[in-house]
């Protein structure tokens, strides 16, 4: 194969891998926004109810359950945590400027 073909078809790869990637970051933008619609409705309802914004023992669970998802789909352990660490400090943050 020349070079000319091989740079085009690396250059239709990185173009597929592109999309797919626009089309993932869009799928979790919109994920995260449904997700926190419903954090929005948990904290409306605690806030009624006088209940504390946290949870540390489902947040515990919920952490021990993503980094056992993330083993499973190869994604650092790790970054799960932090990633739903920081999901969670976001609703407890967004929580608290709303009871204010």
């Amino acid at each position: 194969m020349s070079d000319a073909k091989t740079a085009e078809r690396a250059a239709e790869i990185l173009k597929a891998h592109r999309e797919s990637i626009d089309r993932l970051d869009a799928i979790l933008v919109y994920t995260l926004g449904e997700r926190f619609k419903h954090t929005q409705a948990v904290g409306k309802l605690k806030a009624e109810h006088d209940l504390p914004p946290s949870d540390p023992a489902r947040e515990a669970i919920q952490i021990a359950r993503l980094e056992r998802l993330a083993v499973e789909a190869d994604l650092d352990p790790e970054f799960a945590k932090n990633f739903l660490n920081f999901v969670i400090a976001e609703v407890i943050q967004h929580h608290k400027k709303h009871q204010s």
